[in-house]
């Protein structure tokens, strides 16, 4: 029976909960360290005396990072390893993490949070690939949508803890919150060691007996490489093939959607404080909206993340960006409103963005093949940054210059537009195969129903 069982049909074992973790961690440290910066920046205007554009500069500067990050990353991943990669991330976290209790300068904090991106950008396609390479294919969706889960998590956290030390730390107290992280990266760092190679990476270097090995050591001594789903060998794909040899649609959705959900989210989100204060919320209201609105991210995707089997990827998507956009646009409209309507209106944006935001590590991930997989994610990963870094870096300019009403309006345009997008473009991979979901000859360019998949094999 072990010799004909495919690896992504054996249920879930300890290897595959600990892979999730030591993935998954790094989402959690990449939410901290990308939300931590929001709690502290009252308190870092004003020691360093930051001017609207360096504010908006260094709470762009991770995304920046990010974007660096996230194409080096990629490229190295699938060149180099899943491996090697996997410590890249948690030790730059840990280093620049400490500079910055040092910082003296608006220039020297916008370095070292641009150094924290790039670790970000790494960690987004080696942390995913590494996991869908291993994972049961109905477990696939699920576990890579929890990722984005740990993400929010860590963001959450990083409020908590952030206002917890802004109340009881004093004028410093900004210092100690911006170092914080690099306790999470420490911790990231060692829960990673022992972490094996990707099998599939492995036969794709001709390293057949390490793969063997491998597979025998996460799923037991009676399984080997026969039981891993054999892939089309093309030596030739690399990243030129992404936009060339029938993968440049797909480059095209990951892009446009990954940006369409992510710029409102950073925007607003790294502003959480200003935006509330922009819309009345203030006091005792604005603390316990900040705190709030971040643990409903948390619920957002977990509903999202028990939700993308059942509804599938598409139909998941399309509603998240229909609700969350329309949330947005009764923002705008509601801007005058009473503290209580702003806080629920920022909630159900809160709760409906979770669908899209779990489905930026899903679809990369699926709709790939295992050499150009990482680097799909990282493409992805870094080109939807560059809108997110211009919107956030706009932000403290449009709340002063337009005002809270225009910029909910933009907002929920970006979303809007990435419902009409999403609307052309998303595939349903739901229940298909690593291989099949990544192939462009049994998907029809993945732009297919899974139904329709399905029916013209049968």
């Amino acid at each position: 029976m072990s010799k004909t069982i495919s690896i992504e049909d054996l249920p879930l074992n300890r290897f595959h909960n600990l892979l999730t973790v030591r993935s998954a961690g790094g989402s959690f440290v990449d939410g901290y360290v990308l939300s931590i910066i929001g709690i502290a920046m009252s308190q870092i205007t004003s020691a360093l005396g930051l001017d609207v554009f360096w504010q908006g500069m260094i709470a762009a500067s991770a995304l920046i990072g990010i974007f660096f990050g996230g194409f080096m990353g990629g490229l190295l991943t699938d060149r180099l390893g899943r491996r090697r990669l996997y410590f890249v991330g948690p030790t730059l976290f840990v280093l620049f993490s400490l500079l910055q209790f040092w910082v003296e300068s608006g220039s020297m904090l916008f370095f070292y949070r641009f150094m924290m991106g790039v670790a970000v950008g790494i960690e987004y396609p080696v942390a995913t690939a590494y996991l869908v390479e291993f994972l049961p294919r109905q477990y696939r969706g699920p576990r890579l949508a929890g990722v984005t889960i740990m993400w929010f998590s860590g963001a959450a956290t990083a409020y908590i803890i952030g206002e917890i030390l802004l109340n009881y730390g004093g004028a410093d107290a900004w210092r100690v919150i911006l170092a914080s992280s690099a306790i999470i990266g420490l911790a990231l760092f060692c829960i990673r060691l022992g972490t094996p190679e990707s099998p599939r990476w492995l036969l794709r270097k001709g390293r057949r007996a390490e793969a063997e090995q491998v597979i025998k050591h996460a799923f037991g001594h009676q399984y080997g490489i026969q039981n891993l789903p054999a892939e089309p060998v093309n030596n030739t794909l690399s990243f030129i093939s992404l936009l060339h040899a029938g993968y440049g649609k797909r480059m095209a959705f990951i892009t446009l959607f990954w940006t369409c959900c992510i710029v409102p989210l950073f925007a607003v989100y790294a502003f959480v404080p200003r935006v509330l204060e922009a819309l009345h919320v203030q006091g005792q209201w604005a603390s316990l909206g900040s705190v709030t609105i971040t643990l409903l991210f948390v619920v957002g995707c977990i509903v999202a993340t028990c939700s993308v089997n059942r509804l599938g990827r598409r139909s998941l998507l399309l509603h998240s960006f229909f609700w969350s956009g329309l949330a947005l646009l009764l923002l705008g409209w509601q801007h005058d409103s009473a503290s209580a309507v702003i806080l629920m209106l920022f909630g159900a944006y809160a709760l409906f963005i979770g669908g899209a935001q779990v489905l930026t590590l899903v679809y990369p991930n699926e709709i790939f093949p295992t050499e150009i997989r990482a680097c799909a994610v990282g493409v992805g990963t870094s080109v939807s940054r560059i809108g997110a870094a211009i919107g956030t870096w706009l932000v403290p300019l449009s709340l002063q210059d337009l005002g809270i009403e225009k910029t909910m309006y933009i907002a929920a345009a970006v979303t809007l537009l990435g419902l009409a997008i999403s609307w052309l473009m998303a595939p349903e991979t739901n229940q298909l195969d690593l291989n099949d979901a990544a192939s462009l000859e049994s998907n029809n360019d993945a732009f297919v129903s899974n139904t329709e998949v399905i029916r013209e094999r049968n």
